[in-house]
């Protein structure tokens, strides 16, 4: 029981009567002190089930609970290190070995899906993590995070197994268990792929499968043809997989400077953006953006000087819908204005940030977005003359440089041209790279792998997801 009392101190009750996932993960979370990347409440960095959004949208959770192989996708995006078992992909004795290591640890927590008919409790299908384990009686300590129907309790573990081992009818998979931990080095920075919209699940399996195969079957001569054979079928929405991230506060009465910890923040994420635009392979990417090629294609323009203002908007109200714990809809938030501001303060580089007024119902919130961004232009700053200087945030280059950079090398196998092959291969070397961005890098190529076996179906071996570290951030 060495981990007991840090579960038991981070140990909540679920908000919802569906959100038995959601409770499970954070509590585990908490008792891990992962860093949630963004403020809970007042300066609290603390995870909350209103901020595990990243892989399903809370009002589906809310309706319908969430699904095993989802818990693992939030689990990953949280940026935990997560081995994910099935109880048809395990034993019973590789179960019992598995929760012993863990209760014998602080640093390793297990959580369980299980259906209660086994206990004789009323309810279905249901999560939560155990706290402990006897091994003279073989019995686990269940700390049901459904407090108001059940305290906690110890079970037979081959009891817990026979609970585990039954199939959810809404996936028709098994359930099981999975193993969390915190990950030996830091979550991605700045690029994040998404499985929260619907589309993820054909970009992913382009992505992965087919481009190898296009490139395998066209006769391309130089790197411009290579990008326009990965970019000509490319599935609708592809926008919606892969983002850049951005931090969202509060907005403070009279004082928008920043806190040394979010200077600190900032300044990584510029870094990174910094050392994408000075790859080799950017440079074919922006001259590929500027040519006749890139015309109708399903790449999203961020290019233009307004649509800051308008991510802002979009995202001020993101930041809203979780910063005052509503988690119903950002429909309900409607941002009335956003202002693009330069602050620059003892000596240091200027920062760009964004304000939003945004309004739900009555009530007014001042949400700030705080924007990564490389010193490459000059733009006029609200309130402000026009020789006030920003930096440019992320666009389409960067993100697709980035994506381009996280695919499988095999993905550049099947290239004809002998030459060529080695130009690309020489240009997608992770070696080659930085190492914040290698490191970035290889976090969204795990990432990319993982969305692909994201399905529930697809979640079939620990080997696929185990080693997958990955970190999600909105």
């Amino acid at each position: 029981m060495e981990g007991f009392f840090n579960l038991i101190s981070s140990f909540q009750t679920q908000s919802e009567p569906a959100y038995c996932g959601l409770a499970s993960l954070s509590m585990v979370l908490n008792a891990l002190a992962i860093d949630p990347g963004r403020k809970w409440k007042g300066p609290w960095r603390w995870f909350d089930e209103s901020m595990l959004d990243c892989c399903e949208p809370l009002e589906k959770i809310k309706a319908k609970g969430i699904a095993f192989g989802k818990v693992v996708c939030l689990a990953h995006c949280a940026g935990a290190k997560v081995e994910a078992f099935r109880t048809n992909q395990s034993t019973l004795n590789d179960f019992r070995q598995h929760v012993i290591t863990c209760t014998s640890s602080e640093d390793n927590h297990v959580i369980t899906s299980y259906h209660r008919a086994s206990f004789k409790q009323t309810g279905s299908g249901h999560f939560s993590p155990i706290g402990g384990y006897h091994a003279g009686r073989d019995m686990v300590l269940i700390l049901d995070v459904a407090r108001f129907k059940y305290p906690p309790h110890w079970v037979p573990l081959p009891l817990l197994w026979e609970a585990m081992n039954t199939v959810d009818e809404t996936t028709g998979n098994y359930r099981g268990f999975m193993l969390i931990s915190r990950l030996h080095r830091a979550p991605s920075l700045l690029y994040t792929l998404s499985c929260k919209h619907e589309s993820w699940v054909s970009t992913s399996k382009y992505l992965m499968d087919d481009v190898p195969l296009l490139l395998e079957s066209e006769d391309v001569k130089n790197v411009q043809q290579v990008l326009s054979v990965v970019f000509a079928s490319l599935p609708n929405n592809f926008g919606e997989f892969i983002k850049w991230v951005a931090e969202v506060r509060r907005q403070e009465d009279g004082n928008s400077s920043l806190s040394t910890e979010e200077k600190e923040r900032l300044a990584v994420k510029e870094e990174v953006l910094k050392q994408v635009r000075e790859a080799g392979l950017y440079k074919h990417v922006t001259e590929w953006f500027s040519s006749a090629n890139s015309c109708c294609q399903n790449i999203p323009s961020l290019d233009g000087d307004d649509t800051l203002s308008q991510i802002a908007a979009s995202v001020c109200c993101q930041g809203a819908e979780l910063l005052t714990g509503n988690s119903s809809t950002s429909n309900e938030f409607c941002c009335k204005e956003t202002c693009v501001k330069c602050l620059k303060a003892n000596g240091d580089m200027p920062v760009t940030v964004v304000s939003g007024t945004v309004l739900s119902g009555c009530s007014e919130q001042g949400v700030e977005l705080l924007v990564p961004s490389s010193p490459t232009r000059r733009r006029a700053c609200c309130g402000s003359s026009s020789s006030n200087y920003f930096g440019m945030h992320p666009v389409s280059n960067d993100v697709v440089t980035v994506l381009l950079l996280a695919l499988p090398p095999r993905t550049w196998s099947g290239i004809k041209e002998e030459k060529l092959k080695q130009e690309i291969s020489s240009l997608v070397s992770t070696e080659s790279l930085p190492l914040l961005l290698q490191e970035e890098v290889l976090h969204l190529r795990q990432q990319l792998k993982f969305l692909r076996r994201c399905q529930d179906k697809e979640i079939s071996s620990p080997h696929d997801t185990g080693k997958s570290e990955i970190n999600v951030k909105t």
